[in-house]
């Protein structure tokens, strides 16, 4: 073993045992000189968090190791057999101190790879050609890596690192995050590792959905509503969703028919792709007390958003009989012609939706305006 390792070694088991003895002896410890850290994320509705030491570039002894730090004693190249421990073939610990611990609440997929929900250890092989493996231990108790074990291994993941500006503390951060993914990095000297985690968030949702329902959740229509609505927006179990939206309808421990229900209904078989069906019981939604204009107008868009133009003409024009005098009766129509083509027609109800509409819509009726004498679909 060369010296300088040994050295290190030496001085690094001293320190171990030191803390182990303190531990066993109920003694408060000292502050690390590679302090403790947190981060975490949301991503959908999963939680990952990773707790981890902070060493820093320039060590305890005032050595500034930037350009010396991979492959050195302080991060070995590969697999190497730190001097200490049960472990002869361990990889880099990702941190200082006790095991870097990452937890996910659901299970997820890490550059592709399945991985379960639960804690892990965090470890790292790296390598010259800007290549590194990582590494998820079902191990999270261990001091670093000197008890590393390979029968642990939950998950291997092969990574690029990339070069960044110089990080003197080691720094774990979400760079990047979404409902559906993020990237975790490991910043530290000039060197990024970055790794790609993803969930399927909407069929977690869906499972949720199941779990909720079946609870005190499941006796507030509201709740099946929610479910309906989300599983037809991302066109996931459907016939399910159909189920809980006739649920909201007329359930078993409740019945409650109204337009936020019916539409609720319909917009689910829009996305079963039955039209027809939705059509009748979006006709029956219209008809409930207590509808408005902005129901009316809502609808129309949507069937706008669908290319049924002809049929969004028609619910525009019943709004326009019923409420005359609402500025939304006239720009409805305006967007209905606009659809169809015909933009003078349309212009003509945009002009009067102008004069009736209050002072801070104004302004966007007449951009809307402008665009039709252009010729042009302000839809």
């Amino acid at each position: 073993m060369k010296k300088g390792l040994l050295k290190h070694v030496t001085i690094t088991s001293f320190l171990m045992l030191s803390a182990f003895m303190l531990k066993a002896q109920g003694i408060v410890f000292t502050p690390q000189v590679s302090g403790a850290a947190s981060v975490s994320q949301q991503v959908g509705i999963t939680n990952i968090e990773v707790n981890y030491s902070r060493p820093n570039v320039v060590s305890p002894q005032g050595q500034d190791r930037t350009g010396n730090l991979w492959g050195s004693p302080t991060v070995p190249y590969g697999f190497t057999n730190l001097g200490f421990g049960t472990a002869t073939e361990a990889p880099w610990r990702a941190g200082a101190n006790q095991n870097t611990v990452i937890t996910f609440s659901t299970d997820v997929k890490v550059e592709g790879q399945d991985l379960s929900a639960g804690s892990y250890g965090l470890h790292i092989a790296v390598y010259e050609d800007n290549k590194a493996t990582v590494i998820f231990s079902r191990d999270t108790e261990s001091w670093g890596s000197y008890f590393y074990n390979k029968e642990n291994d939950a998950l291997r993941v092969d990574i690029t690192t990339v070069e960044v500006a110089q990080t003197d503390l080691l720094t774990y951060n979400f760079i990047e995050a979404t409902t559906d993914e993020a990237v975790l990095a490991l910043d530290w000297e000039k060197k990024r590792f970055p790794i790609k985690i993803s969930v399927n968030t909407p069929e977690l949702v869906y499972q949720n959905f199941q779990e909720k329902l079946k609870g005190d959740e499941g006796f507030n229509v509201q709740s099946w509503v929610a479910a309906a609505n989300y599983l037809a927006q991302n066109k996931i179990h459907l016939d399910d969703a159909l189920n809980y939206a006739n649920a909201a309808v007329e359930g078993q421990f409740f019945s409650d028919k109204n337009f936020n229900t019916l539409s609720t209904k319909a917009g689910v078989l829009v996305a079963m792709n039955n039209l027809d069906e939705a059509e009748k019981v979006m006709d029956e939604a219209l008809s409930m007390p207590g509808v408005s204009i902005n129901n009316y107008y809502g609808y129309g868009r949507q069937l706008i958003a669908q290319d049924r133009d002809k049929k969004a003409l028609e619910v525009f024009t019943k709004a326009s009989k019923k409420w005359s005098d609402h500025w939304l009766a006239p720009h409805g129509l305006a967007r209905a012609y606009s659809a169809m083509g015909d933009y003078k027609k349309a212009a003509e109800y945009e002009t009067k939706a102008i004069a009736k509409a209050p002072e801070n819509s104004k302004q966007v009726l007449e951009g809307y305006l402008k665009t039709l004498k252009e010729g042009k679909d302000f839809n």
